[in-house]
């Protein structure tokens, strides 16, 4: 293999199909999502993404130009890792990738957090809202296994209807409260959005990637090499999975209502209520964006399960004290 170019920068040396930086702490998953998540890769063209692809096969056939620098083949690999989904090698949907999370959940989030909505209003954001998850869960699943489109579609609508349901009957309670001032009930209505989207989010998770459960995922080795498929690793899968989206509408669903029940208070937005919708949609914009690569974080994308909690006949086919999963996101 080619001796890569020695530059000025911190990177290490690189390696393929391995991040960056430290998994095993949450502040070099943290970094590494960042990278994941990183939004300016929205803008990559397909020239581009292509370079990045060839890049990465020269450097796995070894056949790398010695001007190539470590710098340059971590950026090719984390343009692919943002485009390329890891099981199925197909482009996801710029909507759908979760470094177009925030850019595209932003104004959803918005709309969930809008002040004095009726049922009408309730039902679209919280379907609107549910959709994007939807798509956001199908296509950064784990592929490894195919699974019938009527399991996810069985899935959207658990969570639809999951979050409707919670968010309609908490907004009727919240009315309906004769213990609470209308002042009161006003702040109180701003928080109505996070239980629902929260329940609906570990809905959405459990019920479009249970066919997992009773199929089980592949498993490899620390080469990459798959060793089997196990129940056991996608059962501790989609619960790591179902905490973090357990997590993320906290930070964006609660932070932005404190903030806009201390700035309704100001004079500044008493005298300027057309300034209402923009100081809401940037409070949750930013409080999207800071908790989105925090709650991937938690844990890794590539998880590690210890060969002697999986299936005997795993443990059989290899020798290593860990093997390893695609989570998914």
């Amino acid at each position: 293999m080619s001796v890569l170019k020695a530059s000025n920068d911190d990177y290490p040396t690189f390696q393929l199909n391995t991040p960056r930086f430290d998994q095993s702490t949450f502040k070099g998953r943290l970094r590494h999502f960042l990278d994941v998540t990183d939004p300016r890769t929205l803008f990559t063209s397909q020239a581009e993404l292509e370079r990045s692809q060839e890049l990465l096969k020269s450097f796995e056939r070894g056949t790398l130009d010695s001007t190539i620098t470590n710098k340059q083949l971590w950026e090719a690999q984390k343009i692919k890792q943002a485009i390329i989904h890891p099981d199925t090698g197909e482009k996801i949907p710029m909507p759908f990738r979760m470094s177009g999370f925030v850019p595209f959940g932003a104004p959803i989030v918005t709309g969930l957090l809008l002040p004095n909505q009726g049922i009408a209003q309730i039902v679209f954001w919280q379907w609107l809202n549910q959709s994007h998850n939807a798509a956001v869960n199908y296509c950064n699943r784990n592929a490894s296994k195919k699974t019938p489109t009527s399991r996810f579609l069985l899935g959207y609508a658990g969570a639809v209807t999951s979050a409707v349901t919670i968010a309609l009957s908490l907004s009727v309670l919240v009315k309906r409260a004769n213990g609470l001032s209308p002042a009161v009930k006003l702040i109180v209505q701003k928080f109505v959005p996070f239980p629902a989207v929260a329940t609906a989010s570990v809905s959405n998770v459990v019920l479009m990637r249970n066919s997992e459960l009773s199929e089980g995922i592949n498993v490899v080795d620390k080469n990459g090499r798959v060793i089997g498929v196990s129940k056991v690793a996608a059962k501790k899968a989609l619960t790591e999975t179902a905490l973090t989206r357990a997590f993320l509408p906290a930070p964006i669903l609660v932070i932005p209502p404190i903030i806009m029940t201390a700035l309704e208070k100001t004079k500044w937005l008493k005298r300027n209520p057309r300034m209402h919708l923009p100081c809401n949609a940037l409070a949750a914009t930013l409080s999207f964006a800071f908790a989105l690569p925090i709650a991937i974080a938690l844990f890794p994308q590539m998880s590690s399960i210890k060969r002697e909690d999986l299936e005997a006949d795993l443990q059989e086919e290899c020798k290593d004290v860990c093997l390893y999963y695609n989570k998914g996101l």
